[in-house]
């Protein structure tokens, strides 16, 4: 069902721009992801008889290269994985790593308008990109590991040209890599930042790609790259030595599995958030009896609800941790029970008075700054056996902060110990040094099998379940549950940062119950790109990339 509101579609746009871009099919195999060259790397790969796997680690390997604004060769790597022959899904999470007994390494200051904007600032980490693509090449892979470095090697050798997405996200990130000599050559290579239509080449990332290829992921783990990052972090002052990066590898586990309706949600457990907030939120709303009310974007005691669940949800989910420390309250969170006695919280806070006048008296007063936080990038894969992968790569959660070693920018991480971190991530320097974060992975089964795949970067613990509730609570096709607007969690302020492509009278009607929208636009980039894969039938696949940012997808 496509809200009424909207108007009807006339246009789509091309893959590799920003906007609607249409749905594509196949009969074989599908990806979709947020570049038009990742896309095109993971289908050669595939065409090939290459595995989903294969696809992913040649795919993450280009995204890092020529999406370097929003990812990078030693972040974070979160994979959910469908196996056809035995029907089993698993995760990995390989989030850049604290190191246990090591105090927190900040150089970088606290900065407005940077990576490191918020207190207490970006922390040094290991990087966990590497160590998750040597898991899933051991595990499930099939061609040659030089193979599917190769297009990554070629696009930094001969370069990839600047698109306007790319040149407004890295002029936004690029004051983050001006505190460091080696984040000013590299990111301005001419004393200026690349500017779009322009051909970036990156020499320096080839010959560390190219030792990839002829080394292995060990040349990033505990070879050459390995020990410069040690050797710089040493010199910076971060005693981390050459076998932390190798200590704790990521493992294969059990994701959360859970009911709703006559499907069944597959999504990451934790440390990660999104399966249980995914529980919670589509939980409470079917508690709240949202579809009676009618849509999000048409009805505004809908929204008024969904933002109040958001809210509540993310307070709640800062109770979980890495189970390998902490007792996992999951099964708790899970409960049908607990989640309708949150829902009642809520359906019983509702205002019976006009508040508009409040809204209007107040409209003066600065709403809370919205947390627009980091960012990453989606990757969806179905291959001609029947696998599916669903994963994320990203620059949160890598390596030093500002630094560029043998090509590759690092970010650091947010990681601090809270209940509730402005980024979702928090860690422990004990234990294991696994982190909580949020990361979008999810499934969908159907009659058994997997029957849709997608995840985005950006806010994905707010967005993920609106798109799932507009597939799964209101009908809607996926491509077109993507593009409905989309929302933040209800501010401590009681402001509502929101997309605007919502029917007329919205903004009037959260007022009346004393919310007050902070428009996001029409729609905002920061709120994600959703990289998706689904069935229709028995013998036909489709895929669709996100709205909101550049992106591709295509299949045979």
């Amino acid at each position: 069902m496509r809200p009424a509101h909207l108007e009807p579609l006339r246009d789509y746009y091309p893959p590799g721009s920003v906007g609607r871009k249409a749905v594509v099919f196949g009969k074989h195999a599908m990806v979709s992801t947020q570049h038009p060259a990742v896309t095109d790397a993971a289908v050669a790969v595939l065409r090939e008889g290459g595995t989903a796997i294969d696809a992913l680690i040649a795919a993450c390997l280009v995204q890092a290269t020529v999406a370097q604004e929003l990812t990078n060769h030693a972040g974070t790597v979160t994979v959910l994985h469908y196996q056809r022959a035995t029907g089993r899904f698993q995760q990995l999470n390989s989030p850049g790593r604290v190191v246990p007994g090591l105090a927190p390494f900040r150089p970088l200051p606290v900065v407005p308008g940077t990576y490191s904007a918020q207190q207490p600032g970006a922390g040094a980490v290991v990087p966990g990109f590497m160590p998750a693509l040597a898991r899933c090449y051991a595990d499930h892979a099939r061609l040659p590991w030089a193979r599917l470095v190769a297009p990554a090697l070629e696009a930094a050798t001969e370069g990839h040209r600047i698109s306007p997405f790319e040149y407004q996200v890295m002029a936004w990130m690029l004051p983050y890599f001006q505190w460091t000599q080696s984040g000013r050559a590299h990111f301005t290579p001419s004393g200026r930042q690349p500017q779009v239509g322009e051909v970036w080449r990156q020499p320096v990332l080839a010959d560390t790609l190219q030792q990839l290829a002829n080394e292995g992921p060990g040349h990033f783990i505990s070879g050459g790259w390995a020990r410069a990052f040690v050797e710089r972090g040493n010199e910076l002052g971060w005693p981390v030595r050459l076998q932390h990066l190798g200590a704790s590898p990521p493992e294969w586990e059990d994701p959360i599995r859970f009911p709703h309706g006559p499907d069944e949600i597959v999504s990451l457990a934790a440390p990660q958030i999104q399966g249980v907030s995914l529980a919670l939120v589509l939980g409470m709303l079917r508690e709240l009896d949202v579809t009676s009310i009618g849509h999000y974007d048409e009805e505004p005691l809908a929204r008024y609800f969904l933002a109040h669940v958001l809210r509540r949800v993310r307070t709640e989910v800062g109770y979980l941790n890495d189970p390998k420390v902490f007792d996992d309250p999951t099964e708790v969170m899970l409960d049908p029970g607990f989640q309708a006695g949150l829902a009642s919280v809520i359906r019983r806070s509702v205002p019976h008075r006009d508040l508009s006048e409040h809204v209007h008296l107040t409209s003066r007063t600065p709403s809370a700054p919205v947390p627009l936080g980091t960012d990453s990038c989606e990757i969806s894969i179905i291959d001609p056996d029947g696998n599916w992968v669903q994963a994320m790569t990203t620059l949160s959660g890598s390596g030093i902060p500002g630094e560029v070693v043998g090509g590759v920018p690092m970010t650091g991480s947010l990681t601090d110990t809270s209940l509730d971190p402005p980024q979702n991530i928090s860690g422990w320097y004990t234990g294991g040094g696994r982190v909580r974060t949020v990361m979008g992975n999810t499934m969908v089964v159907r009659n058994g099998e997997p029957w849709l795949a997608l995840g985005t970067p950006g806010k994905v613990e707010a967005t993920v379940p609106q798109v799932l509730s507009n597939v799964l609570d209101f009908a809607m096709s996926p491509d077109a549950a993507e593009a409905t607007a989309l929302s933040m969690p209800l501010q401590a302020d009681y402001s509502l940062p929101m997309e605007m492509s919502v029917a007329p009278g919205m903004e009037a009607g959260l007022a009346r119950l004393g919310i007050r929208v902070t428009p996001l636009g029409l729609t905002n980039w920061h709120l994600g790109s959703f990289q998706m894969c689904w069935r229709i039938g028995d013998s036909v696949l489709a895929g669709a990339a996100g709205s909101r940012r550049e992106g591709k997808a295509a299949g045979f």
